[in-house]
């Protein structure tokens, strides 16, 4: 069992399959009229002309960390480096490559089959970076693993840690740069058709809409992306980097906690494709329920085999239990922002009653919910934090 970390890169490649599979049928269904193709022709080529211009700009950034790196640590370091930040590059572009195509088509879908189809639509278009993000991880974070042979040499764990290092650097500009752009674009676009022009948010008569959904995809899409990335590589080489020398008080050798660490993701990765799945039969029902539903799905599974994974590798009890926890905390802070944010919760009908008698009491109604929300997560990540 702990020999088979080394497969990760193959579950990786799989995943990028898949999406490359899924991106494929979003490409092939209808994308409504020709004033829907020009006005989605013109948001994808405003995102990838920010692209490129962000990612010129991030590769001058990225080749003098990485001499930084040779020159004060090791080569190996620096290769790692630059690895993670290209494969988190890889994964905010592929997001926004596909966000782009199925944004026409789920309003395409949304005319033509309704809420069914255009949930549909819009969940496997953003399935399409999930598993971009996930099979990204896999493949870099599982080639340096196997490449450098972690397992035998364990003082090689920390070279792995400049891979996280370049997922986050692409993160920060991404995340940072992208979301400036998309509010910029996005106050712009409502002073200048709202106020100056009397015109609705997102008519297409405002050429500022253009750009403010192009900042919609770089900030929310790509920028998320490779957000998402550095945060899901970061928490794997932190595991793999503790384990390497944490083996014994798990009940195991150091060689099975760093395994651990990587067949874990290899398996949540199986259970994620069988909840993307069961949106096939799960898209006829109300959207909240069809996406809460999927995600019991894949962490029901996840769960199952994360319970054989620790028991193959020799770990004790107390492994599972942690991991069982933070399944479950996952999942309850999840409901907790749907209690907040969804229609017909107490919570909102406090800001929709607020509204009633003007803008300062929806002001101050929505700011004092908004804070509260902030309590039973904290909560909730204190608590699966303490019983872990």
């Amino acid at each position: 069992m702990v020999a088979f970390s080394n497969y990760a890169p193959m579950f990786g490649i799989a995943g990028l399959v898949l999406a490359g599979i899924i991106y494929k049928w979003i490409v092939s269904q209808p994308d409504g009229n020709d004033l829907m193709r020009k006005l989605a022709a013109e948001i994808a080529a405003g995102a990838m002309v920010f692209l490129r211009r962000e990612y010129k700009i991030l590769a001058i950034f990225v080749g003098v960390v990485f001499v930084l790196l040779w020159a004060f640590l090791n080569i190996s370091t620096g290769f790692a480096f630059i690895i993670g930040a290209a494969c988190s590059v890889l994964a905010g572009f592929f997001g926004m490559k596909a966000a782009t195509k199925a944004n026409v088509a789920t309003a395409a879908a949304a005319t033509d089959k309704g809420q069914a189809g255009a949930l549909s639509m819009a969940f496997y278009g953003g399935t399409v970076m999930g598993l971009s993000v996930a099979s990204l991880g896999l493949v870099g974070v599982g080639f340096l693993f196997w490449y450098l042979d972690i397992l035998n040499v364990t003082s090689n764990a920390t070279i792995i840690t400049g891979f996280s290092m370049g997922a986050s650097s692409i993160a920060l500009f991404a995340r940072v740069g992208g979301g400036i752009f998309t509010k910029t674009a996005d106050i712009g676009a409502d002073l200048v058709g709202k106020v100056e022009e009397d015109i609705p948010e997102d008519d297409p008569r405002n050429p500022a809409v253009i750009a403010d959904n192009v900042g919609d995809n770089v900030g929310d899409v790509a920028g998320m992306g490779a957000d998402l990335f550095e945060s899901y590589v970061g928490a794997v080489i932190s595991t793999i980097f503790i384990g390497s020398t944490a083996g014994v008080l798990l009940g195991t050798s150091n060689q099975g906690a760093m395994a651990l660490a990587m067949i874990l993701p290899m398996v949540g990765l199986v259970a994620s494709l069988i909840g993307i799945g069961s949106m096939n039969f799960l898209a006829s029902s109300k959207p909240a329920m069809a996406l809460r539903t999927s995600t019991l799905i894949a962490a029901g599974v996840f769960i199952v085999l994360a319970y054989f994974v620790t028991n193959a590798i020799g770990t004790n009890s107390g492994v599972f239990g942690a991991i069982l926890i933070g399944v479950l905390g996952g999942i309850a802070i999840g409901m907790l922002t749907e209690y907040y944010t969804g229609t017909g919760t107490k919570p909102v009908g406090r800001i929709v009653d607020a509204s009633v008698t003007g803008v300062a009491t929806n002001i101050i109604g929505g700011f004092a919910v908004g804070l509260e929300s902030v309590g039973p997560p904290i909560l909730v990540l204190a608590l699966v934090t303490l019983f872990s």
